[in-house]
Parts: C-alpha cells; sequence; structure tokens
C-alpha cells in the first residue's frame, strides 16, 4: 500500500494514453530526442520482452536485431520523452519474461500471433433450438 500523497503526486505525472502492453508484442516506440535546438523523433520498433514496475515507474524491455545484433532498450513508460507506443503484433507467450530469446538467432526468434478475444457483442447468437409443443407430439 503507497503512502495517499505518493498517489497525489504520480497520478498528476501517469499518462492517460498508454497502450494495453504485453510480454511478446512487437510495438513501435516513438522517443523524442533533443539535437540543439531542434527536436525530433525516433522510432525504436521490437519485440517487448519484459515488463517490471508498477504505477509511475513501470519499464518496458524492448528487443531487436540490428545488422546481426541484437539490441535492447528499457523505455520507462510514463517518461515525457516518449511520444507515442504503437501495438503491431500482438505475440502468444506464456512467460512474463522471454529472455531466452536472446540465444536465438533468425527464424528461432519468432513469436505466433495471439489471437483476439471475440467480444461478447460481436459473438454469434446460439441457434436456437425449436420449441416442441406437448400439443404435437
Amino acid at each position: 500500500m503507497q503512502n495517499k500523497y505518493l498517489q497525489i503526486v504520480e497520478n498528476s505525472y501517469k499518462k492517460a494514453e498508454i497502450p494495453d502492453i504485453q510480454v511478446g508484442d512487437t510495438v513501435d516506440v516513438s522517443q523524442r530526442i533533443l539535437e540543439g535546438q531542434k527536436e525530433r523523433t525516433q522510432v525504436f520498433n521490437g519485440v517487448v520482452i519484459a515488463r517490471k514496475g508498477s504505477g509511475l515507474s513501470s519499464t518496458i524491455t524492448v528487443r531487436r536485431i540490428v545488422q546481426g545484433e541484437g539490441v535492447e532498450r528499457v523505455f520507462l513508460l510514463n517518461s515525457p520523452k516518449i511520444a507515442k507506443i504503437e501495438i503491431k503484433r500482438t505475440g502468444r507467450v506464456r512467460r512474463s519474461k522471454l529472455y531466452y530469446l536472446r540465444k536465438r538467432v533468425g527464424k528461432a526468434t519468432r513469436l505466433k500471433e495471439r489471437e483476439k478475444p471475440i467480444s461478447k457483442k460481436l459473438a454469434p447468437k446460439a441457434a436456437a433450438k425449436p420449441e416442441v409443443s406437448a400439443t404435437t407430439a
């Protein structure tokens, strides 16, 4: 349980539009970079291999392969330097940390696509069984 004053301060700094990122997702993280007087955004895309922390200090670790070399970056989700995070693909995994991907090369690093659950509104209604009346039987 957190101190209520800490919660008030943390809530003022939290971002409202953080997407529901899960381990195994392929994401594009747009980060603001200041070069001299100019500000530009740089996109880092890769697979989320870990998610840590909660609240204001929650982080994700994103891994990608650049010129045959693995590169990992840790992003603070509520950082003002993060412009946006886009989920490109959802991966089906059964672990909370995907550190085993560090040892894999090439096609072995691919993850299966996670099927999105069907909402109740879009699900087809069950075929109604014809009622048999007692008088006809």
